[in-house]
């Protein structure tokens, strides 16, 4: 088992109203010891995370944003929400380059990249999705699509961050990348990492994303390089996000 300490993150996306943060406690309640072994990370949608943070001062939860501006300093950007202004609001930890921010709203690498730069100007840890559409690996460019967004999307400075893969294909599906297709991808992302970092990569956690569920989570998991996982809707309700996190070998139950 790999010497990373293991990140279980969920996003809630556009889910989710103030009353479900009381899931975070049953959470906890359920998870017991595992969150000494295990990073687990609430990510809510922004209107909640200052009261998502209060709520993790009497658990071991960690708290995260679900995106942030490129712009690290106050700027004439209405609607967009600083680094800055989230790691006040409690959050240790930002998702940038998920793949419904590149879909939706048309974020490139060179976006995601100075989003990347603006959270870790802000002490904020950012967690960088990366993955290819159906049609990119159909066509055999998946590992191709994956090393390419890695090198842009990633900053040069600093390796204080955490990689994220999520098929876009499997995101919300039923079916999810077989083992060998998830250790592919995986260690692709951990060379070109090496390449850039040099040994300071091998502290970087590369997460798996994309419709893991309380089913497939001891598969997940059982693939190499795999140092947790970036989970979606599952991680709503405490009783399956603690399936999930209580399925990962470092779990002490």
């Amino acid at each position: 088992m790999s010497a990373r300490k293991p990140l279980i993150a969920g996003n809630w996306k556009m889910f989710g109203r103030r009353a479900d943060l009381a899931e975070m406690t049953a959470l906890a309640e359920r998870i017991g010891p595992a969150s000494a072994a295990i990073d687990v990370l609430i990510c809510p949608t922004a209107p909640y995370i200052a009261a998502a943070a209060q709520t993790a001062r009497i658990t071991p939860i960690l708290v995260g944003a679900q995106d942030c501006s490129p712009v690290a300093d106050d700027a004439a950007r209405t609607g967009e929400v600083s680094a800055a202004m989230l790691a006040e609001t409690g959050a240790g930890y930002v998702i940038v380059g998920h793949s419904e921010r590149r879909q939706f709203h048309g974020e490139s690498n060179e976006l995601v990249r100075k989003k990347a730069e603006a959270a870790m100007a802000a002490g904020l840890i950012p967690i960088v999705c990366v993955g290819e559409t159906r049609a990119e690996r159909d066509a055999g460019r998946a590992t191709a699509v994956v090393a390419a967004q890695v090198a842009e999307s990633v900053p040069d400075k600093g390796s204080n961050l955490v990689v994220a893969y999520e098929p876009v294909w499997a995101i919300g599906g039923d079916r999810i990348p077989t083992v060998p297709e998830i250790e592919e991808i995986h260690s692709v992302v951990r060379r070109t990492l090496a390449e850039r970092f040099g040994a300071a990569a091998d502290g970087i956690r590369i997460l798996y994303g994309g419709s893991v569920s309380p089913k497939n989570a001891t598969e997940v998991f059982s693939a190499a390089g795999v140092d947790g996982a970036l989970v979606g809707r599952a991680s709503l309700k405490a009783a399956d996000f603690a399936g999930i996190i209580l399925a990962h070998p470092a779990a002490v139950r």
